[in-house]
């Protein structure tokens, strides 16, 4: 790609251009934070990361006990993104048409004539929070697979586009609680990161506690943003240079997450059961992109990938007994791939 300071101006001045839309971005990304903090006490590693999200359009896996405030993160940012938003409580009990819409049949009263008619479900939103997704069963999971992947759903044969952006935010508990269905791997393969939502620090949670005990209504979140915009600031992280190095750096970590790969080392080939497919590569390279331009540069550096290797890989990466019984965890082998690769 064509370093931005090397670019020939023309009548248009693509250069001032860029740069106009840079500031545009960082003014709108600031502001959006600003919202955000007046309802979400710390946790600014995922607030980051659920941005990056909406800038590479794609979907998101929230992960964390109850009481960790996901789902309140989740509908603040829809709110600072100016996006719409809507919600389903992934319950056993849920069906694929509660999610995707059905057809309906619908009868003329002049003539008797009968017709289907589409009912559009939840689906179709900008911001779409499937809250606790693994609380149903894989067959209602699965009814977002096409949604997620070609921004349409299908029915009785008919096919529905959805309005970009598209963005599933998806929160889960973990699956060792009483009541749950693991997601399947082509469906997790999806999401471009698994966020892990930890307790706050001690001093943290005293804000929190503070704020809900002493009466005091938080400043409502506000609009900073629209539909339109997002779409224009996921074309420009796609304009932030990356380095064949760097592409390289995403790729090889990626590779050494596969037991079968000459790349692997010891502790992966004899703990990991299978690794990240190309689809984590892709995500991490792009998904460096709107870091580095979220952080005020122009160009991805190792210490992007470093930081965004662990959301991307952690739910693509199935340990096997071995890692259980030695009480090893993804993050862990993560971190010595991290260690072992060069960059």
């Amino acid at each position: 790609m064509t370093d931005m300071t090397e670019v020939t101006a023309t009548s248009d001045n693509p250069v001032a251009q860029t740069e106009g839309q840079v500031a545009e971005f960082r003014d709108v990304m600031q502001r959006v934070r600003e919202e955000l903090g007046k309802v979400i006490v710390g946790q600014e590693a995922v607030v980051e990361q659920l941005l990056i999200t909406a800038l590479v359009g794609g979907h998101c896996l929230i992960t964390g006990l109850p009481g960790t405030a996901k789902t309140l993160t989740v509908k603040s940012l829809a709110t600072a993104l100016g996006l719409e938003f809507k919600r389903i409580q992934f319950t056993p009990d849920l069906m694929p048409t509660d999610v995707t819409g059905t057809d309906i049949i619908d009868v003329d009263p002049a003539s008797g004539e009968r017709s289907w008619r589409f009912i559009p479900g939840p689906v179709f939103a900008n911001v779409l929070l499937a809250d606790e997704i693994n609380r149903t069963p894989p067959k209602t999971q699965s009814s977002l697979l096409e949604a997620m992947q070609e921004l349409s759903v299908t029915i009785r044969g008919d096919t529905h586009l959805l309005a970009p952006p598209f963005i599933v935010l998806a929160t889960q508990n973990p699956i060792e609680l009483e009541g749950t269905y693991p997601l399947p791997e082509a469906q997790l393969d999806r999401f471009v990161f698994n966020v892990e939502l930890d307790y706050l620090s001690a001093e943290e949670e005293v804000a929190v506690v503070e704020r809900n005990t002493l009466g005091i209504q938080a400043a409502p979140v506000m609009p900073q943003t629209n539909a339109q915009q997002i779409l224009d600031f996921q074309q420009l992280v796609r304009q932030v240079p990356i380095s064949d190095a760097m592409n390289r750096y995403a790729v090889n970590l990626v590779r050494a997450s596969r037991p079968e790969s000459p790349d692997a080392s010891e502790l992966v080939r004899s703990h990991v059961s299978f690794g990240a497919s190309v689809r984590a590569a892709i995500f991490l390279s792009l998904a460096a992109r709107a870091r580095a331009l979220l952080d005020g540069r122009y160009h991805v550096v190792s210490d992007d990938i470093d930081t965004l290797a662990y959301p991307v890989l952690r739910h693509r990466m199935q340990l096997n007994y071995l890692a259980e019984s030695d009480g090893l965890k993804v993050d862990d082998v993560i971190r010595q791939l991290i260690a072992q690769t060069p960059a």
